[in-house]
């Protein structure tokens, strides 16, 4: 992996003055658990949410889902378009320090969540929360690849990855948990453990010095804010417009557009805000591809099954979220015991292709299996096991081998590419899934539209699979 990432970076800037001499990596766990405290936060709350909104509702007196979706939504789209200008700030300055005020901003944002008395005041909080996520995200990546030393990499960023995706699966089962007290601790819960953080990371984090980079490009940050803005924008409101409406196609025309120009601009730019020279490794490009049709396949099976356990089998938010438990348990299993040895053996396209599969197979499990009457045993938990296999074999695979792929001085810019890829890709398979359910009037019509949305989720799994060949470098063994 070092050699790759000499072999395609381009030279490394000198640190900004004053701020060289670091010793060299060491490696320090603890370092991995302050990093992977944040990125609980931020990965938590996207999901975390979702099953305290009737709550909420009946709380603040509203009925207008309009306006609830987006305690949702506009988290969802501010996280992914800040993602890159808070990646490239990060890459500037020392990441200790931008690390901790992303933190900070989170766990007040958070507070302020849990004291809300209207609507309009939690969804603006939620927008601050986002911001937050948006800059600790990268920077935490950025943290453990400055951190350890090239051949440990892997492993770390394995690590960094299951503990994001473990929070995000876990999200409806603690949901579920607060809500029986109260769905203010939904929020309440992020400000201790941001605490914790802040004083651990403030003694304990190294100064990684920042590189001298440009400032970030105004024009780059503007157009690619807008326009991942407005397709994640479309995407979430696309189903409740109607995917036809003028509203919906002119949003998704407009971000095309954007993203299409902000392309153009990186290509031409002398100072780019994504350097195209970031995609000169094909393990990068490769990673990022097959991170797109992933996140597309996870985000969809995640919304699903908690759709079908609490709308079709009437379960509880805490039902269904214990009976999605099995699937994030196996995530670390997967992770940390057999991917690492896969990937040295095999190389990381095999098991990218692997868990791809594996999810796949999941799903198919689901609509074969899954009826009106419900039997967990036999319908649901076959295909969460499998499915929790799947993602613990490719989504750690996948950042680790993109992230060995960065030069020292793109390690935040080039992660905040990968989880905005991997946002953004979340968005639009929740958007064909929801598209796909349709509005069906009777318990069978909706039995056969899950059933077409999982054999969709499969088929966005496996084309995954099908990409993951372009990951044709070894990652380095931890």
């Amino acid at each position: 992996m070092a050699e790759l990432s000499q072999a395609t970076a381009p030279t490394e800037p000198p640190a900004r003055p004053g701020l060289a001499g670091r010793a060299a990596p060491t490696g320090s766990p603890e370092v991995l658990v302050i990093v992977c405290a944040g990125v609980v936060l931020a990965s938590l709350d996207l999901f975390i949410v979702n099953v305290a909104l009737p709550a909420i509702a009946r709380d603040l007196g509203t009925r207008n889902l309009g306006d609830l979706s987006w305690v949702l939504n506009g988290y969802a789209i501010v996280y992914a378009a800040l993602l890159v200008l808070m990646g490239k700030l990060a890459d500037r300055y020392r990441r200790k320090y931008a690390f901790l005020l992303g933190v900070a901003i989170f766990t007040v944002a958070s507070a302020a969540c849990g004291a809300a008395t209207s609507v309009g005041m939690l969804i603006g909080f939620r927008l601050v929360q986002a911001v937050g996520a948006a800059l600790l995200t990268p920077t935490s990546l950025s943290l453990v690849l400055a951190s350890y030393p090239a051949q440990r990499r892997s492993g770390a960023v394995r690590a960094w990855t299951a503990t994001g995706g473990v929070a995000a699966a876990f999200g409806p089962v603690i949901g579920g948990l607060l809500v029986a007290a109260s769905w203010r601790w939904v929020f309440l819960v992020n400000v201790p453990i941001g605490i914790a953080a802040l004083v651990a990371g403030w003694r304990r984090l190294p100064d990684v010095p920042g590189h001298a980079v440009p400032r970030p490009d105004a024009l780059g940050a503007v157009g690619v804010t807008a326009g991942v803005g407005a397709l994640t924008f479309g995407l979430t409101r696309g189903g409740d417009w109607g995917w036809a409406s003028a509203r919906t196609v002119a949003i998704l025309a407009a971000s095309a557009v954007l993203l299409a120009l902000f392309v153009l601009h990186c290509a031409r730019a002398r100072n780019p805000l994504i350097d195209p020279a970031l995609f000169g490794a094909r393990s990068y490009v490769g990673a990022t591809a097959v991170m797109f049709l992933f996140a597309m396949a996870f985000g969809a099976m995640l919304l699903s099954v908690v759709l079908w356990l609490q709308d079709d089998w009437g379960w509880s938010a805490l039902r269904a979220g214990l009976g999605v438990a099995p699937g994030p348990v196996m995530v670390p299993l997967f992770s940390f015991l057999i991917a690492g040895r896969l990937i040295a053996r095999f190389g990381p396209a095999v098991v990218v292709a692997a868990g791809c599969t594996a999810l796949a197979s999941g799903v198919i499990w689901w609509a074969l299996a899954v009826g009106l009457r419900a039997d967990y045993a036999g319908g649901i938990l076959g295909g969460m096991l499998l499915t929790g296999a799947g993602v613990g074999l490719t989504l750690p695979t996948l950042m680790a081998t993109a992230a060995g792929s960065l030069p020292a001085h793109a390690f935040a810019t080039g992660s905040a590419v990968v989880n905005m890829v991997r946002q953004v890709g979340m968005a639009i398979g929740v958007a064909v899934l929801v598209a796909v359910l349709g509005q069906p009037g009777t318990s069978a019509g909706r039995l056969n539209a899950f059933q077409h949305g999982w054999w969709a989720i499969a088929a966005m799994a496996l084309a995954g699979a099908v990409t993951a060949p372009l990951l044709r470098r070894r990652v380095s063994p931890p």
